[in-house]
């Protein structure tokens, strides 16, 4: 894909790590040659990071992918960069600050794999990559198994829970859910001794402890019954993810009708929802908005 950077533009460049921009930034300041094709630009081109002084020439490339600027001194190096961009210049910025971006940003180019993958209105652009790159973290999910976190088990001892998994929609064992989609949690308790008509109940929390959603077999109506020393019982929790993107925590407990716990575990299993867009909260409501005039 060819793309131009007209004079006193501002254009965004985003993308996950080592998906070119630092290429592309050094490229528009003419301190590489591409491989393929031609990058045409005035002589006087510079590379700076965020944070630098800021010189007055037509092509300035900006690294900010790794600034760690306090809010004086971004908002000092948002100004003189707005101040560059009405004088004329052609801005390219690398940052993983969308707030930034959507301040300066005349333009965003998405890059990925080394190649343009998009670029257009900000909003529209960023509402992309947040897309894909929630789908590459829940991909990467699911490459990682989470073992139980036992620290705050409780309970008599008469069954134990072996296992606490939190499933995405594809039913593969995942730590990061997509808010939104099918999802369970599925935990099995072997018993060490006979118990009759026990109750397996989950609880999510927010990684603050608030208590977001809770249920177990009997509120559902799913007896399971007596069971027997050495019986293993999976219970499947399914649900829609409903869920805004953050931290959570599932605990899970096998107890007795009356409440006495054989084994509860506390905040057990960690697990984070992600999405393609920011929503404020705990419960993603979904709303949908009409405006009048």
């Amino acid at each position: 894909m060819s793309a131009s950077a007209p004079d006193g533009a501002f254009l965004g460049i985003v993308g996950l790590r080592g998906s070119g921009q630092d290429a592309l930034l050094r490229l528009a300041a003419g301190l590489e040659r591409p491989e393929k094709g031609e990058v045409r630009g005035p002589a006087e081109r510079r590379l700076i990071a965020l944070g630098e002084p800021i010189e007055a020439v037509p092509v300035l490339a900006v690294d900010a992918t790794s600034a760690s600027l306090d809010a004086v001194a971004k908002a000092q190096a948002s100004v003189a960069l707005e101040r560059l961009r009405r004088n004329g210049a052609t801005i390219l910025m690398a940052s993983y600050d969308e707030d930034l971006l959507l301040r300066l940003s005349d333009e965003i180019w998405w890059l990925k794999d080394g190649r343009i993958e998009a670029l257009g209105d900000p909003r529209e652009i960023l509402a992309k990559f947040r897309a894909h790159a929630a789908d590459v973290f829940a991909a990467w999910g699911e490459s990682r198994p989470e073992p139980l976190d036992a620290r705050w088990r409780r309970g008599d001892g008469r069954a134990q829970i072996e296992l606490i998994e939190t499933i995405d929609s594809a039913e593969q064992p995942c730590l990061v859910w997509r808010s939104g989609e099918d999802v369970a949690i599925r935990i099995a308790v072997r018993f060490g001794e006979p118990v009759e008509n026990p109750v397996l109940g989950i609880m999510i929390r927010t990684r603050v402890g608030f208590e977001v959603y809770g249920t177990n077999t009997e509120l559902e109506n799913a007896a399971i019954g007596r069971r027997e020393a050495g019986d293993l019982v999976r219970v499947t929790f399914r649900m829609r993810c409903d869920l805004c993107p953050g931290d959570y925590t599932v605990t899970a407990a096998s107890h007795d009708p009356d409440g006495t716990a054989h084994d509860w575990l506390d905040d057990a299993v960690a697990f984070t929802v992600a999405d393609s867009r920011y929503t404020a909260g705990v419960a993603n409501l979904r709303a949908s908005v009409s405006v009048e005039r």
